[in-house]
């Protein structure tokens, strides 16, 4: 099955941009050096890094990280409709994308759609945010489990990014796209399966990378009578350097308009990859270029934008380039694998501990705990957190005259801090303490993304969603907002 998509007037595109990547690089050499004597061709692949998430994040804390920085700088109540694209979605019934519209505050409102099962999910998902006319944010993340010694474990990583769609201030003009549906399996996941089942390197590339997405590029030039030298930027996520080249060549478009695939830098993210990459090409681009997105998965989308003079913004910014450059490098092997629950420490009895959630009080209290937001006084306007009956300004006590407050995007700082060494982390120590609000307003709340020693009484603190506990007796992932450190990109 194949179709063509043109747009129409008024003109549609991209409007905002965001991304996100774990601040954690765990070092390919590393899992060389732990995994080589099982599968010596594991050497070779030693290069670079891939960004891993912390214990307490997954593709909904990603997608709220990623959305957030898209958001930062755009008006969140324009915003029609949310598409969460992802292939690991924490959740199988429960809508992943209600989670992150509450955890955004953005209005009830909203059209929300998880969109899953193949790694062009995020493609399709825009093609159809840009088709609608509607202001969109679509935020795709992917955090997939490989399987040790595997080859896939040295190539994958964790992110996420989003893109906000509609008719105003756009940074790139959508011209059209094309797709089409081949049940190709390159590779697969049974619904039950904790790892991928991916199949031999060679046949995918000569089979499906060489056949179907030349063949989908070449009909939408075609289609658009657009000569392949306008192209300035090809993004083919998945591809590497050789195979992007030769489709390239194929195309007759020239090879140096390939854009790095970040494989070294952060491994492929999977659904997440093409917006990534996407908006990576955005901000190294000048007004007036062409960009080619390739989503490719049991079929191709291929989507071409030409970008404008607002895209000079984001190429001084350069936010992607920041993220890459502001992680940190790990090379704990046992500790990846922990994380990850592909290999069970013994965590003592404190994580016997019963974890059910009271959904009923949830349900009451969702817009302090998802949305972290409390209250300010109408009558002495002092904040806190969280929200109560009566004032906690004891020179004012008023009862029920406050009205919401959020907190999420207020600066804080440490006011004072524990490392705790005995409570039960999966990521030990357990760092937590006071917060101390811009404005007013103290929190005790836990500390995620620093190392040991690196919290200090006076730190700037940015506040992130991550999972705070889980109840692994009932499937039910509990989230909420802790505090970190502000670093590069973010």
């Amino acid at each position: 099955m194949q179709q063509v998509h043109n747009t129409s007037t008024p003109l549609t595109g991209i409007t905002l941009v965001g991304s996100y990547l774990p601040r954690t690089r765990l070092s390919r050499k590393s899992i060389a050096a732990a995994n080589s004597w099982a599968n010596p061709g594991l050497v070779s692949k030693g290069k670079g890094h891939r960004a891993v998430c912390s214990h307490d994040e997954d593709a909904i804390t990603m997608a709220v990280a990623a959305a957030r920085a898209a958001l930062s700088a755009g008006d969140c109540d324009a915003i029609q409709a949310l598409y969460f694209a992802s292939t690991t979605l924490p959740f199988a019934d429960r809508q992943n994308a209600g989670i992150i519209s509450e955890a955004l505050s953005l209005p009830t409102s909203l059209k929300t759609l998880d969109a899953t099962g193949s790694l062009r999910c995020a493609t399709s998902s825009l093609i159809a945010a840009l088709s609608s006319g509607e202001t969109q944010l679509l935020v795709a993340a992917d955090k997939r489990r490989t399987q040790p010694a595997s080859a896939m474990e040295m190539t994958v990583g964790d992110a996420a990014a989003a893109v906000v769609t509609g008719q105003q201030e756009l940074m790139a003009t959508y011209l059209g796209s094309y797709s089409t549906s081949v049940d190709m399996t390159d590779h697969y996941r049974a619904q039950h399966a904790e790892f991928d089942y991916q199949l031999e390197e060679r046949w995918i590339r000569e089979e499906g990378l060489l056949k179907l997405i030349p063949q989908a590029i070449e009909t939408l030039l075609a289609q658009l009578a657009l000569d392949p030298g306008e192209i300035a930027h090809l993004i083919l996520p998945g591809a590497d350097s050789r195979t992007g080249a030769a489709i390239a060549g194929r195309c007759d478009i020239a090879q140096t308009t390939v854009c790095n695939n970040l494989e070294l830098e952060c491994g492929n993210s999977g659904s997440a990859h093409p917006l990534l990459l996407l908006n990576s090409a955005l901000e190294n681009a000048q007004p007036g270029e062409k960009i080619l997105l390739v989503g490719f998965g049991q079929g191709c989308d291929v989507l071409l934008f030409e970008t404008t003079e607002l895209v000079a913004q984001l190429g001084s910014e350069k936010p992607v380039q920041s993220l890459l450059d502001g992680g940190v490098e790990d090379d704990n092997y046992q500790r990846y694998l922990s994380i990850n629950q592909l290999v069970q420490l013994d965590w003592g009895m404190r994580a016997e501990r019963d974890n059910k959630t009271s959904q009923s009080a949830f349900y009451r209290h969702r817009k302090t705990v998802t949305g972290f937001i409390g209250g300010r006084c109408k009558h002495c306007d002092t904040p806190q957190f969280p929200r109560r009956p009566i004032c906690a300004n004891p020179e004012c006590r008023r009862p029920g005259e406050q009205h919401d407050e959020p907190f999420k995007d207020k600066p804080a700082e440490v006011k004072s801090f524990t490392e705790d060494w005995l409570a039960l982390c999966y990521n030990p120590p357990l760092k937590y303490g006071n917060v101390r609000f811009e404005g007013g307003g103290v929190v005790m709340m836990e500390f995620t993304d620093f190392d040991v020693g690196e919290v200090q009484v006076g730190t700037p603190l940015r506040m992130e969603f991550r999972i705070k506990d889980e109840d692994n007796k009932r499937g039910f992932r509990r989230y909420f907002w802790k505090a970190g450190p502000i670093y590069s990109g973010r």
